[in-house]
């Protein structure tokens, strides 16, 4: 499934400007060009995905979460 298959209206892509790590989960700060989006997805999460601060990401926003995708 790509990134534009997946049903979410708004998407903000940026750049990880910071990442606080937790033993389980971690907060990620994206840097957009409409200002900092914030998410919180587990760690397992940001190993597999292999983030880091500088990584291009597109940040996908509903109602109740913010989650990442990596490009």
């Amino acid at each position: 499934m790509t990134i534009q298959a997946i049903n979410v209206r708004n998407q903000f892509r940026g750049k990880i400007k910071e990442i606080i790590r937790g033993d389980v989960v971690s907060e990620i700060d994206v840097e957009t060009p409409w200002g900092i989006v914030t998410s919180v997805i587990t760690t397992r999460s940001v190993n597999d995905l292999e983030l880091k601060v500088g990584s291009e990401v597109v940040a996908l926003v509903k109602s109740t979460e913010v989650s990442i995708a990596k490009l």
